[in-house]
């Protein structure tokens, strides 16, 4: 293995963070912060001093909010984004996140050891939006393989 997942996500938050209408998210974001911390192939997440990246900037919609992470395989995403806790937050977006007319994530593979930042998230999710599903950018219903390295010839 060459290569690590990354995915970005992406949401337009309905009420300000600190509106009592966005605590059922607000309290829910550590504990499913420490499950994805470790669960079997997790590698890093975007986090500020806060533990989270609620404090993190998308882009210059304030009301705009992101979350990246790295995984070792689509597999370990798969399992934990589909998972009882962290599914069972997801299926409750709609009562803290706007319904957005394109897709709130995507995938795509990084070298091991490589940190994705958020203008790279920004830059693939973008590329999504405009082109779907490919080698640069997908999601999981369109995956390509993890990149292979060449070997030169000597």
């Amino acid at each position: 293995m060459t290569h690590h997942l990354a995915q970005i996500n992406v949401g337009r938050v309905l009420y300000p963070l600190d509106d009592p209408r966005m605590a059922g998210f607000m309290t829910q974001l550590d504990p499913v912060n420490a499950i994805a911390d470790r669960s079997p192939g997790f590698v890093w997440r975007l986090q500020s001093a806060s533990g989270n990246a609620t404090d993190i900037a998308f882009n210059e919609d304030p009301a705009m909010h992101i979350n990246m992470s790295v995984w070792e395989s689509l597999e370990a995403l798969r399992d934990f984004t589909y998972r009882a806790h962290h599914l069972e937050v997801f299926r409750d977006r709609a009562k803290w996140f706007e319904k957005l007319d394109k897709s709130s994530y995507c995938l795509w593979w990084i070298p091991i050891g490589h940190i994705p930042t958020v203008p790279e998230g920004r830059e693939r999710i973008e590329h999504f939006w405009a082109n779907g599903a490919t080698p640069f950018s997908f999601w999981f219903a369109q995956p390509f393989p993890q990149p292979q390295l060449v070997e030169s010839a000597t």
